[in-house]
């Protein structure tokens, strides 16, 4: 019953986020911009656009998955669909894993698959590419679970956009600060394991607690 909710639930959303293309393309098309115009802006050297491409990268993707945010809860409180969700025999946990699911295969899943070829832009060894994409996979869905979180906790806002922005920014930093550094001794050549591992381990809690802590959130914000 779980899992046949958790599918329908996965579903519905992407179906309703493929009715939105424009809505679906803003994350992608900011980290593009971002991340092109920096070349344009700083010295065209090589040796330059290879010591600042990682931290641009990173930087870039952490934004613009926070563009697509505002709408994870907002869409279904309004309409009163959240409601309805939270009093469904599905348990409300596994409708809020089934939703951070569908926004990470829309805005997360498109960055890990642009980065690397926005990451050749910048001179990065094609060796370092392959821990580039490991360390996103890993990143990007602790950071749609984070997102949930506050997401959850100002959908009763009605305009919550940048609050979301200001509670999520600050839980970021190790997940950028892992990604930046796997990515910096990918690059220099050396092993990248230990930051790797660390962000399995982010993952791995984020996956165990975000939607526990998001159902929660959720149930206040509907109260």
């Amino acid at each position: 019953m779980n899992m046949r909710g958790f599918i329908q639930i996965l579903t519905r959303d992407l179906k309703v986020a493929l009715r939105r293309w424009s809505e679906l393309c803003n994350p992608l098309i900011f980290f593009l911009i971002v991340a092109s115009l920096f070349p344009l802006a700083i010295s065209p050297e090589a040796s330059d656009l290879k010591e600042v491409g990682t931290g641009v990268l990173w930087i870039s993707a952490l934004l613009s998955s926070l563009l697509a945010l505002d709408g994870l809860f907002r869409d279904d409180a309004e309409d009163g669909s959240m409601e309805q969700l939270a009093l469904s025999p599905v348990p409300l946990t596994i409708v809020i894993a089934a939703k951070i699911l569908a926004h990470w295969l829309i805005t997360g899943l498109p960055l890990v698959v642009i980065a690397p070829v926005i990451a050749l832009s910048y001179y990065m060894p094609v060796d370092a590419l392959t821990t580039l994409i490991l360390a996103l996979t890993l990143a990007t869905p602790t950071l749609s679970v984070l997102g949930a979180i506050g997401a959850a906790l100002t959908v009763g806002l009605r305009r919550g956009g940048p609050i979301v922005g200001l509670l999520v920014l600050p839980l970021t930093g190790p997940v950028l600060i892992f990604g930046t550094l796997a990515t910096d001794l990918a690059v220099q050549g050396e092993s990248a394991a230990g930051p790797l591992y660390l962000l399995g381990a982010l993952l791995a809690l984020a996956i165990a607690l975000g939607p526990l802590a998001t159902s929660a959130a959720v149930r206040v914000s509907l109260e």
